[in-house]
């Protein structure tokens, strides 16, 4: 894909539909509406999961934390998704049970929370996931890394996901059906010609530009939603969406044992600490209006205080900001509804459709969450239908995403399925090649018998015949697409391991202009 074949190659038939945004929302909406067989097209400006899709907590969850504010439809339809999408994509979403620490006088009474929690198991159908308990803090190795103020707590189920890796997988998918997919291609112009849209794109690297046509446009360009209203189809003061920051630290791991917590804060904020990437802990999040370009989000020093304090709160051993060793922060996009606290937005998503009469639509996505991304698409689906026409019925709900093909209780039989094909790879490694790529871990080891043949060896678990399935099946193009959306090897290689990554996907590719 570094060659940019698909970006040469002319699309001289007008696409029934063309896609602003590779977040999540935009290549759900590309990969549904191909497998009903519209034609598509999608453009990312950037790195697929670059903006919003890459900076969650990375969680397949309800929210909880959305019943006080009676979102009860949002909650539903998340709790309804969460085994929907773990079936749909067991290699890179997994349950994980949460474990939520209280005392008498905290922030929310006892009983609220159980009421809290039986709604939560009885919203959405669960059936695999285990329900609630009681835990004894003092007995269960859950309590041994908090203070021991802390006796009793609650535990529930959740799910976890790689986010990034959910959207390149949506994008494969997509294109696998047929979907003109441009990474890295900026949509710089859209205008209506009567029935038309008339799409000018430039990519990043070339320069090069290119016109594509289509019946219907869909705006699914996340924090930029607005500036694409307002800016590349030439609106004025289109405002639409509220910014809010979210930032999270990654730091040692602070407790031995696969659970989560669910930590509540005396401003009635809650945050997480989440088993990360084997070696690491990942803290999180915050939530605050954000007035600048979504492009130069970064954690403040204030969210660092924030976050190592509140997490000290809890952990018997104190979070420091010398404790981190990564961090990141992405804005969220949340449809304005005029809350007056950033915490308090809604997470819900609107779609609003534009155009009248013999005008070509414009679909625009407005907020929304990874976890109901897939039922967003159906219901995007729903209204491009009623505007230029019904193409074959909804499908996500019973599919699987390149390198499913297992159970979702199958992951252990896969990782030991890949080590007896090549015994050669340290259970380590396979272990994350197959929660990565799932059944396609065995394509990108290849033909290998000795681990000389794997190729370089970039550091962490990280070697080049990786690289190349990144760069040949899933548009990676630079260090940092390869280390931080398609792999989290950034959290073990060194300065100068990355920079010899960096030449390499130079030399391969090209460098970005």
């Amino acid at each position: 894909m570094c060659e940019h074949k698909s970006w040469r190659r002319v699309v001289s038939e007008v696409l029934d539909l063309f896609v602003i945004g590779g977040g999540i929302n935009g290549c759900g909406i590309a990969r549904d509406a191909a497998g009903r067989g519209y034609s598509v097209g999608l453009a990312e400006m950037n790195d697929f999961a670059s903006g919003t899709s890459s900076g969650a907590t990375k969680l397949i969850h309800g929210g909880l934390r959305y019943l006080e504010h009676y979102e009860f439809r949002l909650v539903r339809e998340a709790l309804m998704e969460r085994e929907v999408l773990w079936a749909m994509a067991p290699h890179v979403i997994w349950p994980l049970r949460f474990v939520l620490p209280y005392q008498k006088g905290g922030v929310r009474p006892a009983w609220l929370i159980r009421l809290g929690l039986f709604l939560y198991d009885h919203l959405g159908g669960r059936k695999l996931l285990p329900a609630t308990k009681t835990l004894d803090l003092k007995k269960d190795e859950a309590g041994k890394a908090l203070k021991p103020i802390f006796g009793r707590a609650f535990e529930y189920s959740d799910g976890w996901v790689d986010d990034a890796r959910m959207v390149v997988l949506n994008a494969r998918d997509a294109a696998n059906r047929g979907a003109r997919i441009f990474n890295r291609a900026k949509v710089v112009s859209a205008r209506r010609d009567g029935g038309i849209w008339n799409v000018a794109l430039r990519h990043a690297e070339t320069g090069e530009t290119s016109s594509i046509q289509a019946r219907m446009l869909v705006n699914a360009a996340g924090p930029w939603v607005d500036q694409v209203l307002n800016g590349v189809m030439g609106k004025n003061n289109a405002h639409n969406v509220r910014l809010v920051q979210g930032s999270h630290i990654i730091v040692r791991k602070k407790f031995n044992h696969p659970r989560a917590y669910f930590f509540q804060n005396p401003d009635n904020r809650i945050f997480f600490a989440i088993p990360y990437e084997g070696e690491f802990t990942l803290i999180g999040t915050t939530d605050r209006d954000y007035k600048e370009d979504p492009k130069d989000v970064r954690i403040s020093a204030e969210e660092i205080t924030y976050l190592c304090n509140a997490a000290s709160e809890y952990f018997a051993e104190p979070v420091r900001p010398s404790d981190i060793v990564w961090s990141y922060s992405a804005v969220r996009p949340l449809f304005d509804d005029g809350a007056s606290k950033a915490q308090e937005a809604t997470r819900d998503y609107v779609l609003k459709i534009e155009g009248e009469g013999t005008d070509a639509p414009l679909l625009n996505v407005f907020g929304g969450k990874l976890t109901t991304y897939r039922r967003l698409a159906e219901h995007a689906l729903e209204k491009i239908g009623e505007k230029i026409g019904l193409k074959g019925p909804a499908w996500t709900a019973g599919s699987r995403l390149p390198g499913a093909d297992f159970p979702v209780d199958g992951y252990e039989a896969q990782v030991r399925q890949l080590r007896s094909r090549f015994p050669f790879l340290e259970k380590i490694h396979a272990e994350r090649l197959v929660r990565c790529y799932g059944t396609d871990a065995g394509n990108i080891v290849g033909l290998a018998g000795v681990p000389a043949d794997l190729g370089r060896h970039f550091g962490g678990s990280l070697y080049e015949c990786e690289v190349r399935w990144l760069i040949e099946k899933e548009w990676a193009r630079t260090a940092e697409d390869v280390l931080w959306r398609r792999t989290k090897q950034g959290l073990f290689l060194t300065p100068e391991q990355v920079a010899d990554l960096e030449a390499y996907m130079i030399e391969k590719c090209g460098r970005l202009q």
